[in-house]
């Protein structure tokens, strides 16, 4: 009983605790566009769609997040008695519906970051392995490293470090921002409007810049789309211009193809002093336009040309790599019901695209098939124990048993020559084997689970994580279990004992009471 509880315990309470710490990372469903091998190299989707979050009211899903996946590299600081280590790790972008209970739960120092609908957060919390790989503790600032056409850095803030035990996530998952990862990704486009340092025939050149998308830009300035990025302009009133921006394929009339969801970007002219001055406009010792900055960034700027002053405040577009995701998660209800939940999201979600995108539902059993596969081979160990157990305590009774009706053979005798039945008889035997049984089971119980509850709350033996994933031997008691492992131990022990019991049939009256 005591080997059994035990052996149950452990392979419950790894099954469990590697099984949620893989879903931690991730989420019980993933859906992404169809065809792509990894959600760590998945196209972007749009965000705006029709299940998203409407299928959190239904019986199935609990929560449904917005994620992106961005791989890079992390830098240490350099100083005088190590050098600068890099490590590669794969940056998760989340948004402010991200729901952080498991990372809380495994926070070592600091906190999650706090991301926030209406501005860019540049937190970010590590693991630590990471932190101590990279000698980084919560406050340092991360030089972060993006592989594109050319390098980029970026340096974010380290305001927690985590520990889930999971080797082979914690070294490599970093969790951060979405929209860092979305504007990295080059998904969708940003437009802005620029005037040129330059002149055309004495006037100025307005241009549009768009960032992002596949590179192949058109431009609508008032008249539809045109491949025309900029065009000369004379200010002579207020107005103000404005820019449609959006990439394209073959067609500018954006007719039959898939393109990204276009950006707007204006630019607002004020014009004071003579409005109707020709001066030619005042040019800095490079003979360009000497620009007067009325802010730190740029948005803000003075023409001057003669007596006439022109104003210019840029108004860029919010950029449309918001509206794109990498995957959505879903925390389902019921782990024991995972296949028949995934089914139910392929239906909600595959067959109702009125946008045209083939998305793809998958579970995470299918994308982390190797973890999973590994633990469900688990329970073929725990059957060949709980089998051998049972047969061992089985043979043990059975030998008990026969020892019982051996030595109490001039017993047997009388109570035949009594009239006593020999089913009578046999189930007085049984009743002590039973007896037996049940003091045995209560002790292996009571070791079994005091055993499992020190491992369990001091964890006495602990593990090399990076082959068992995790730092120490997991437990989860389970009541039910427990209940039902000691029942069955019960029934199937007694019900092996009528065959030996069997031998007191055999047994003659007169034979027995002459026997010492």
């Amino acid at each position: 009983m005591l080997v059994n509880l035990i052996t149950v315990a452990v392979v419950t309470g790894f099954q469990k605790e590697v099984r949620d710490k893989v879903i931690g990372f991730g989420a019980h469903a993933v859906v992404t566009k169809s065809g792509e091998a990894s959600i760590f190299e998945s196209d972007p989707i749009l965000k705006n769609q029709s299940f998203y979050p409407s299928l959190e009211l239904s019986n199935q899903v609990v929560h449904i997040q917005a994620v992106a996946y961005k791989p890079a590299l992390l830098q240490s600081d350099a100083d005088g008695n190590s050098a600068q280590e890099i490590q590669g790790i794969m940056m998760k972008g989340v948004d402010e519906r991200y729901d952080w209970s498991f990372f809380k739960q495994h926070l070592v120092s600091g906190r999650v970051p706090n991301i926030q609908q209406d501005t860019i957060s540049d937190e970010i919390i590590i693991s630590k392995k990471i932190a101590k790989d990279l000698n980084y503790k919560v406050g340092d600032e991360a030089r972060t490293f993006f592989v594109k056409n050319k390098p980029i850095k970026k340096m974010f803030q380290i305001v927690g470090i985590f520990e889930t035990g999971l080797e082979d996530f914690d070294r490599e998952m970093v969790l951060g921002d979405i929209r860092q990862i979305q504007k990295l990704n080059d998904w969708g486009i940003q437009a802005s409007i620029v005037v040129s340092d330059t002149l055309v025939n004495g006037h100025l050149i307005v241009e549009g810049e768009v960032i992002g998308g596949n590179g192949n830009y058109r431009y609508d300035w008032g008249r539809g789309y045109e491949n025309y990025k900029g065009f000369t302009f004379f200010p002579k009133k207020d107005t103000v211009i404005r820019l449609i921006a959006s990439d394209y394929w073959m067609y500018l009339d954006e007719n039959g193809e898939q393109t990204s969801v276009p950006d707007t970007a204006y630019l607002k002219v004020t014009i004071s002093g003579d409005k109707a001055s020709l001066f030619p406009y005042d040019l800095d010792s490079d003979h360009k336009i000497a620009k007067k900055y009325l802010d730190e960034k740029g948005y803000q700027f003075e023409i001057f040309a003669g007596p006439k002053k022109i104003n210019f405040q840029k108004i860029d577009g919010k950029g449309s790599f918001q509206k794109y995701v990498g995957a959505f998660e879903f925390t389902l209800r019921d782990w024991n019901l995972l296949q028949n939940d995934v089914k139910f999201l392929k239906k909600q979600i595959q067959f109702q695209q009125p946008n045209g995108e083939d998305l793809r539902v998958t579970s995470i059993v299918d994308s982390q098939s190797d973890i999973f596969v590994w633990l469900g081979f688990l329970d073929i160990n725990v059957y060949i124990i709980l089998v051998l157990m049972i047969i061992i305590g089985v043979i043990n009774m059975g030998s008990a048993l026969l020892v019982m009706i051996l030595v109490k053979t001039n017993f047997i005798g009388m109570m035949k020559a009594l009239g006593a039945k020999n089913w009578s008889i046999r189930k007085i035997f049984l009743y002590q084997a039973g007896f037996l049984i049940l003091r045995g089971m209560f002790w292996g119980n009571l070791i079994g689970i005091g055993l499992c509850l020190l491992q369990k709350y001091f964890h006495i033996i602990k593990l090399n994580p990076e082959v068992y994933y995790l730092n120490a031997v997991p437990i989860d008691i389970n009541i039910f279990s427990i209940l039902i492992l000691n029942f069955a131990t019960l029934i199937v022990c007694l019900l092996a004992l009528i065959i030996p019991s069997y031998v007191i049939t055999r047994i003659s009256p007169v034979k027995a009471i002459r026997f010492n």
